[in-house]
């Protein structure tokens, strides 16, 4: 199985991989972070919900168009059928309608075909199977927290994986809690109907460039259902453990909320003009940030605001395509990450300089920023584990030391608007970490920054030295950095976040992150059209839905890490929006 194989459905509640061979293999339920439900993605044994031919041979897949409804196309020397998976969201009662729920609409478009069809959940980490009660027309799964039911209009003898004749449309509805009690047909066609409805009017409604659209709306959709929106949380992957390179060890579990990701995901909906997730993950943010008094943040919170599980090893699950470890949790959320303060500082300036967030100016808010900024003065140039999240040999580092300074800098323009009293000692602070940054982080030979203190090598979080307005693009420190990145770091046309020896040796694959803030560098620096050649690369990954996972191996073109990621889909709106021209 590789990850170019799956597509992703959710409705921003739940969430599911679908592979080309027609099986879920992923899905955890209720919620992003929960125990698995169907686990094949990360074991054999982990459980799946297959339609497959009884060939088993794999089909096509696509989206249908400007939507999060996912089609798989089988033919075969009996006929053909097709797939419709998705799972239900519109707007209804004038509230968003997002059950707990996955469809799966079976219907033959030629000849006979012969289809075989196996549910087979699994009561979470465990792995054991539930035990099965048989109904008229569906099958309940006990043992979970709440009623897991398959409900069909298919005979449930054949659901045996025995291959069967499919003469008519067929109809599967997987949910958790409430059950379906009404006709089986006519609630999938309506739910079908008012889903595709719904995201197209949802893409309508997004502000796209004038090139890129095709990769930029599939990358919006994507990125929406990584919208957690019963708390407005916005989580960094919907999987864990897919490693980032063979053999590398590098297996997290990305199921949670990085506080980082905070101002660079919301820049991204803000370009996309969409208003109600910005919104939403600002109050995320003002939760967990009221929370902690002394602001003693962690890097990462769960999706409902909460401290991360600590990390733990599964050592009876096999890994992805047999990588181990298979991890839950994430250790990270133990660390010091200074940046952190910076991110959220910047994540949190369009409600002073955007009349729509006006009502939301208010004292405490206020407070929280200065508070924010001052905690960010504080640790600037103290040693951390940086974005990179180094688990040991914290040093200074300057992507964080940078983030500081903006905090400091943007808070003293919130000032000037909100409380002149305090802007002028808030840009004096941001004056001086920029001081201590070009000093203590300049490489004298090369002219550019370095990615630690007193250090020579580079890593590619300094290329947001340049779009944060560090100094003036024309500043030659600014060029020399893109460039020193680009010298050190190029990988097949893509960028390695760094090529220095971390816990787990040398970075063998490209991130595809980083690649997408080279081009944002370079368009801030003048250089569009090299902007536009290294965005071109995009489009020759072997990724035929247009999702991005957290790595790519420019060498053999397949995807590895985390799938789909965020911040790969956020860096790709964010490189296309750089790089197009007016409409």
């Amino acid at each position: 199985m590789e990850l170019a194989e799956l597509g992703l459905i959710g409705n921003c509640q739940l969430s599911a991989l679908v592979s080309c061979q027609g099986a879920i293999v992923w899905s955890c339920m209720p919620r992003f972070d929960s125990p698995p439900v169907f686990g094949a993605l990360l074991d054999p044994g982990g459980g799946q919900f297959s339609i497959a031919p009884s060939e088993r041979h794999p089909g096509n897949q696509r989206y249908l168009p400007n939507t999060n409804v996912l089609e798989t196309r089988f033919e075969g020397p009996d006929g053909a059928f097709r797939i419709l998976d998705f799972a239900p969201r519109f707007i209804q009662h004038e509230r968003s309608f997002r059950p707990t729920m996955l469809i799966r609409i079976v219907e033959p478009l030629s000849g006979t075909p012969r289809i075989r069809v196996s549910c087979d959940p699994i009561l979470g980490w465990s792995r054991t199977r539930p035990d099965r009660e048989i109904g008229s027309h569906h099958i309940a799964y006990k043992g979970y927290d709440a009623h897991l039911r398959l409900t069909t209009d298919a005979p449930l003898s054949y659901l045996n994986d025995d291959p069967w004749a499919l003469t008519e449309r067929k109809h599967f509805v997987l949910t958790w809690g409430a059950p379906v009690e009404e006709p089986l047909a006519p609630l999938c066609d309506r739910f079908l109907r008012e889903t595709t409805r719904h995201w197209q009017q949802w893409v309508k409604h997004c502000d796209i460039p004038s090139i890129f659209q095709e990769e930029v709306i599939r990358s919006a959709l994507a990125l929406k259902l990584h919208c957690f929106e019963d708390t407005g949380a916005i989580v960094a992957a919907l999987t864990t453990s897919i490693p980032e390179a063979p053999g590398s060890g590098r297996t997290w579990d990305y199921r949670y909320c990085w506080l980082r990701d905070s101002f660079y995901t919301l820049d991204a909906f803000r370009l996309l003009g969409q208003f109600e997730e910005r919104e939403q993950f600002l109050q995320y943010l003002l939760n967990v940030a009221s929370s902690s008094p002394d602001l003693d943040l962690a890097p990462l919170y769960a999706i409902d605001g909460k401290l991360c599980p600590a990390e733990q090893i599964l050592e009876n699950w096999a890994g992805f395509r047999g990588e181990r470890p298979v991890r839950i949790g994430n250790g990270a959320a133990t660390h010091q990450q200074h940046d952190v303060f910076g991110e959220m500082v910047l994540a949190l300036t369009p409600m002073f300089l955007d009349a729509r967030f006006r009502d939301q100016v208010t004292p405490p808010v206020l407070d929280l920023v200065d508070r924010l900024a001052r905690r960010a003065i504080a640790v600037a140039g103290k040693p951390d584990a940086g974005i990179w999240e180094y688990r040991t040999n914290w040093r200074p580092q300057t992507f964080s030391t940078l983030m500081c300074w903006a905090a400091a800098d943007r808070a003293s323009m919130i000032a000037r608007r909100h409380r002149p009293h305090h802007a002028d000692e808030l840009a004096a602070s941001a004056a001086r970490i920029s001081t201590e940054l070009l000093r203590e982080a300049i490489d004298p030979a090369r002219g550019c920054l370095t990615a630690g203190y007193g250090g020579t090598e580079v890593d590619a979080a300094l290329l947001q030295a340049v779009t944060l307005h560090l100094l003036p693009p024309e500043d030659p420190r600014m060029q020399a950095t893109v460039k020193a990145v680009q010298a050190d770091l190029e990988h097949g046309g893509w960028l390695r976040r760094y090529r220095t020896t971390d816990d787990f040796g040398v970075p063998s694959v490209a991130f595809a992150l980083c690649t997408f803030w080279l081009v944002e560098a370079l368009a801030r620096l003048g250089q569009i059209e090299e902007a536009r050649i290294v965005m071109e690369r995009v489009r020759n990954v072997r990724s035929p839905l247009g999702l991005l996972a957290e790595d790519l191996d420019p060498t053999t073109g397949i995807m590895w890490g985390n799938f789909p990621q965020a911040y790969s889909h956020v860096g790709l709106i964010h490189g296309a929006f750089a790089i197009a021209p007016r409409w």
